[in-house]
């Protein structure tokens, strides 16, 4: 389907929210200061959110999340986004979108948490949660979601990383990558699948008054194998932080190998496809293989 970003502005969503929900028409409509890449996501007044997923491939989101939060939400401690309405493709603009309250609260940093060790706790509290749902009806894992929740031989996954390792040359330790990535596609998820959020990082988690305050964007969201959820162990968190959530969190150590692999696919070909190699995500990218090689 062809559709341009470009067409994606606040022009736009005056024009939808205008013609399918003239309720909200007279309220002001602006750009999010710091939007994710899946969707282009604009304030509506001062208590909703309008999201437009950016291309065919992230259409699907809206109906699942619309789905299934619902259903989620009262089982969680935290509050996550609560989809008010649903959008049809109009106005030119080819998918589904939709209308979710506004949640207050600054996206998580090093500097904006009180207690690092305290916000890991939480953090697996969360996670614990969302794993505890009954899943038995939830959509699997799949092309809808990248993968999230599928073993790390499925898709293109060893492919890419292979692939990166070769890219990068002498540039990387490939011998302790190797083994870091032969220890993570060693096992599989062999119980019930699990819910998971998909897309565990500082970008999707709000801070308030130094504490975790609220997980957003279950875009990514599935039923499977909870590994992908843990990463942020290596990205995100120092030393004695990251034995804090993985005790907190209890989960097997093949289940902690297959999310070191996840976060060396993902820092191996960040690294391989940017650039600028010293561009701040390289950097990030590099950190992250360093800690996992001399855990």
């Amino acid at each position: 389907m062809s559709f341009s970003v470009d067409k994606i502005n606040t022009d736009l969503v005056r024009r939808l929210i205008r013609k399918q929900f003239p309720k909200w028409a007279d309220l002001p409509v602006r750009p999010v200061e710091k939007g994710g890449y899946d969707n282009f996501t604009f304030h509506l007044g001062d208590e909703m959110s309008v999201r437009l997923p950016r291309d065919e491939g992230h259409a699907p989101q809206v109906e699942k999340e619309a789905e299934w939060l619902p259903k989620l939400r009262p089982h969680l401690s935290l509050p996550i986004t609560v989809p008010l309405a649903k959008g049809i493709p109009d106005e030119g603009y080819p998918f589904y979108w939709s209308v979710n309250r506004w949640i207050t609260g600054e996206t998580l940093r090093q500097d904006n948490i009180s207690d690092i060790n305290e916000f890991a706790v939480d953090l697996s509290r969360f996670i614990k949660e969302l794993h505890q749902i009954d899943a038995s009806n939830g959509p699997a894992g799949g092309e809808h979601n990248y993968f999230r929740g599928c073993p790390l031989t499925v898709w293109k996954f060893n492919e890419w990383t292979l692939g990166a390792l070769e890219t990068l040359g002498g540039a990387v330790d490939a011998e302790k990558c190797l083994k870091i990535w032969h220890q993570a596609t060693a096992s599989k998820w062999t119980k019930k699948p699990v819910w998971i959020h998909g897309d565990i990082n500082p970008g999707n988690l709000l801070v308030k008054d130094g504490k975790l305050s609220s997980v957003i964007d279950f875009g990514v969201m599935a039923v499977g194998d909870p590994a992908v959820e843990i990463t942020m162990a290596w990205t995100f968190f120092d030393d004695k932080s990251r034995k804090v959530f993985l005790q907190s969190i209890g989960l097997d150590a093949e289940t902690e190998n297959r999310a070191r692999g996840w976060a060396l696919w993902k820092a191996l070909i960040t690294w391989a496809s940017e650039e600028d190699k010293e561009s701040i995500s390289v950097r990030e990218a590099k950190k992250v293989i360093d800690i996992l090689q001399n855990e």
